[in-house]
């Protein structure tokens, strides 16, 4: 049975908690909000979603590996950083983009004045056109950590095509 191997799905997912002072980035964007994300790096839980289904989809492991927590190098480091590294890579491999498709999960802030700024900071980051990035939101609903607006959870899907013929 042949199987096509020019094209790869990928997926990436993102959880971190919401605490007081530090500042609230997501997608590279900085959102005013009383809270920010917790985390080693700046924490943009977008943006390591992204990162995460683009290495998924190379079958290159994930970011926690690429960027280990315990390393005191990546303290606060810019998510977008991380993410031009694996957008190297995927040029290095010769993969291209086809489209992302994430869903970010907050009760707050309300984060819909952000969608396209986000989009925009991806998609260059990327190398992309806009069209190719896509950003819903979600809220929780009331129900459970992202209904109580304790955190921010991100689901990410790519796909990606040989650049080889």
């Amino acid at each position: 049975m042949h199987v096509a191997s020019n094209i790869r799905v990928g997926q990436g997912y993102d959880i971190h908690p919401l605490c007081e002072g530090r500042a609230l980035v997501l997608g590279g964007i900085t959102i005013p909000h009383s809270h920010g994300l917790d985390g080693h790096s700046d924490a943009d839980a977008l943006t390591h979603a992204v990162c995460d289904a683009l290495l998924g989809a190379m079958g290159e492991g994930d970011l926690g590996t690429r960027y280990p927590s315990s390393n005191p190098a990546y303290k606060n480091l810019s998510s977008l950083v991380m993410l031009e590294n694996v957008v190297q890579t995927l040029a290095e491999k010769q993969w291209g983009l086809v489209n992302l498709d994430t869903v970010v999960c907050a009760q707050a802030p309300k984060l819909a004045p952000y969608m396209k700024p986000m989009q925009e900071s991806l998609a260059r980051v990327l190398q992309v056109d806009c069209q190719r990035v896509n950003i819903k939101v979600k809220s929780g609903e009331g129900i459970g950590m992202i209904g109580r607006a304790e955190g921010i959870a991100v689901l990410a899907m790519c796909l990606i095509q040989s650049m080889n013929p």
